[in-house]
């Protein structure tokens, strides 16, 4: 009897098992412009906006669009810019909100990917547009007084990172992180050293291409750095 049940027990714990181990993995793209390419790690804890993006990303939206907005030491903001989303336009079915997924421990540190929206109250986001976080350092002084300005709190393993890497600090809690560069950080440089007007409208398309990639490919891509 115990020769049987062992095996079948065995059976179970594994079928309980897989689907939890499932969830925890993570999902990766791959951002390409003609300055170069970064690997991005998709958040779980954010899933609405994760799997939202990733629809976009498998029905080639953002192909069709470009970085439109480069603003060193702030953002690099592509896909659908705030005016196709007036009140005055008519929205293609990609184009609704999101409600945002705050997470504190997910932040704006230099490298997050991240959804764009307008001033609305609920703080809701534009499903197709995005952006990659450039930032700048900052002080304890500093962070402090945005803390106090809007409300936040950092943990101390934050403020070493806003202290040493940089970020946005002042967007935490008001649009919502869902991803980060895990390799091709330089991409960020690259990018902002395209030439932009007053507006950070680059003087030429910078054309984006993002792609799903497979256990394999991120393995490959990990394995190289």
């Amino acid at each position: 009897m115990k020769r049987i049940l062992k095996p079948l027990i065995t059976g179970l714990l594994c079928c309980l098992l897989l689907p939890a181990v499932a969830q925890q993995k993570n999902q990766y793209v791959k951002i390409v412009t003609a300055q170069g390419y970064c690997i991005v790690k998709l958040y779980n804890e954010t899933p609405v906006h994760r799997d939202n993006f990733l629809k976009l990303v498998k029905a080639h939206y953002f192909d069709a669009t470009t970085f439109n907005r480069i603003l060193k030491g702030f953002v690099i903001q592509g896909g659908d810019p705030d005016s196709l989303y007036d009140k005055s336009k008519t929205l293609k079915p990609e184009q609704k909100w999101i409600q945002p997924e705050f997470n504190t421990a997910l932040f704006h540190k230099r490298g997050v990917l991240a959804m764009g929206r307008d001033d609305n109250k609920a703080k809701a986001s534009f499903t197709t547009q995005i952006y990659l976080v450039d930032g700048q350092t900052w002080t304890n002084e500093q962070l402090d007084v945005i803390e106090k300005k809007y409300s936040l709190h950092f943990t101390e393993a934050q403020r070493e990172t806003y202290r040493t890497i940089g970020g946005t600090p002042f967007l935490d809690q008001n649009y919502t992180v869902f991803g980060e560069i895990v390799k091709g950080m330089d991409f960020i440089d690259k990018v902002c050293a395209v030439k932009v007007n007053k507006d950070g409208n680059p003087d030429k398309e910078v054309w984006m291409k993002i792609t799903m990639l497979s256990g394999s490919e991120i393995a490959k891509e990990l394995k190289a750095m």
